[in-house]
């Protein structure tokens, strides 16, 4: 009773004008920066950090929040119309929503689309608001060895699920982690990697490497590219969408449990984004689904299933970063440093803490708003939305750098950011000219200190012995998993070239 007491209040606190303008805000950007190919729910999020800054901590997150949800469902739109992927997430299901709409027209995937972001949002956030409590109290349990293990493992699964190379991964997080050391040491007071240059001293804003890597990042690498769209059906408006009867939502219910299951607890899992997540639902279905062989032919369980595990992973992201303050993903990533702005630590004291404890079952109520309001707009105003597709390029990029130059100015009145936000946004383009995956930088950056604070704790503590972390249950437990989630990619290949040898020939 108590939690439905708590939600209830969060209902209040969404409907409030603000918090309500805001979400319905978050909702039409998040629609808008994901139906844009190039763009995407991440950049959307981080454009919309900087405007943060004055508003109270539950309106901030709220907008974050919508945006990330909104943005899962919106490519869909580009990418069963156009057979343009919005997001890479939507990938999978371009196999089946764009075929189906060549055959009989794009208002019936658009409905199963609708359907799929609908039940698979409302499923998991529900066993999110169900999951915070418990695993609130055993985050409580933690000590400081437990808490450096906990990240280790996010960071390293992060690294491990981060991209086809490892190395490339390895070499991303380690400069993440450079950057977070960057400024005057926590522990012992001193400078580090200042190099006598005074704005060094406070260390790099998350802000900085955020925008900079994601924002102008991106932009830098679309300057090179032409995108022209077949945008006929955005400037006639002949978009509509048709929901599937009752009894054709019933003939596929296990694609929908099965999908709605894996979503919600591979997005728990930090580095699953749901990008990984849309491919293994849709994976699943081709193997196990009862008409798996019909799958890429136009098929409802070919849209349903990726779009519902896309949908559901938002809600699995945002467990660990409310409880144990570790983002599941880029987007979580800075949703947490919305919280770090605003100066409130995500993790197990989030729950605890009175004055906190309300703005948490405010985010989980605009969450179930947040889904609502999203397939209200998919399905009434889808018309209005795909107008954004008529924007030319040119004028989406000068937005964009007018936005990501304006943030990193508002932060602090300091040039010195613009100029360091500029620094960060050619790193971002070197990135993704030599296929440097970029989450594993920011989430170093983000959780660096972090982590850097519980180990040197708990090394003061046990007196500098490093065999802390393996004697304790959970943080062995963490640590070995850690290693294992390192290993396994460069296990993998050497394992099937031993059972490809041993196969008869």
């Amino acid at each position: 009773m108590e939690l439905l007491h708590d939600l209830g209040m969060g209902f209040f606190h969404v409907f409030q004008s603000f918090d309500f303008l805001m979400l319905v805000v978050g909702l039409l950007v998040g629609m808008a920066v994901s139906i844009m190919p190039g763009l995407g729910f991440v950049m959307g999020v981080v454009l919309a950090l900087p405007f943060t800054y004055k508003m109270q901590i539950e309106p901030a997150v709220i907008l974050l929040t919508a945006i990330y949800f909104s943005g899962t469902y919106g490519g869909a739109f580009t990418t069963i119309l156009y057979r343009i992927p919005g997001e890479p997430s939507d990938v999978p299901l371009l196999w089946d929503g764009y075929v189906m709409a060549r055959k009989s027209g794009p208002a019936k995937p658009l409905g199963w689309a609708l359907v799929a972001a609908l039940a698979g949002g409302l499923a998991s956030s529900v066993v999110m608001v169900l999951l915070a409590e418990p695993l609130t109290a055993i985050a409580l349990k933690f000590n400081s060895e437990d808490y450096f293990a906990a990240i280790f493992f996010g960071l390293t699964t992060v690294v491990s699920l981060a991209g086809k190379s490892l190395v490339n991964a390895v070499i991303s997080l380690c400069l993440g982690l450079l950057v977070a050391c960057i400024g005057v040491d926590s522990t012992y007071g001193v400078n580090r990697f200042t190099f006598g240059v005074p704005v060094l001293g406070d260390g790099v804003q998350l802000v900085a490497v955020l925008v900079g890597m994601y924002g102008l990042g991106e932009v830098f690498k679309r300057l090179g590219q032409g995108l022209t769209l077949d945008n006929t059906h955005a400037s006639t408006g002949k978009v509509q969408t048709h929901f599937p009867s009752l009894r054709e939502i019933w003939q596929i219910k296990g694609t929908l449990l099965r999908s709605s299951a894996i979503g919600t607890l591979l997005g728990i899992v930090p580095g699953a984004g749901a990008t990984i997540t849309s491919f293994i639902c849709y994976g699943t279905e081709k193997q196990y689904g009862r008409r798996r062989a019909q799958l890429g032919t136009g098929m409802p369980e070919g849209i349903v299933a990726p779009q519902i595990g896309s949908t559901a992973s938002v809600a699995g992201h945002m467990i660990p970063m409310l409880t144990l303050g570790i983002p599941g993903s880029a987007a979580t990533a800075v949703i947490l440093a919305a919280f770090l702005l605003h100066g409130v630590q995500p993790g197990p004291m989030l729950l605890t803490d009175p004055t906190s404890h309300q703005v948490v079952y405010t985010i989980f109520a605009s969450m179930f708003v947040s889904i609502i309001g999203m397939c209200i707009i998919g399905f009434f105003w889808i018309r209005l939305v795909v107008k954004v597709l008529t924007i030319p390029q040119s004028v989406l990029n000068a937005v964009v750098v007018l936005f990501c130059l304006i943030g990193a100015y508002a932060s602090r009145n300091s040039m010195s950011d613009v100029w360091m936000i500029v620094a960060f946004g050619v790193l971002g383009y070197l990135f993704e000219k030599f296929r440097f995956p970029i989450s594993p930088l920011v989430l170093g950056a983000i959780l660096g200190p972090i982590g850097e604070n519980n180990f040197m704790r708990s090394m003061i503590i046990s007196h500098n012995d490093w065999t802390v972390f393996f004697l304790q249950p959970l943080s062995g437990t963490l640590m070995t998993a850690s290693f294992l989630s390192i290993l396994y990619p460069l296990a993998k290949p050497v394992v099937r070239s031993l059972l490809g040898r041993s196969k008869p020939a």
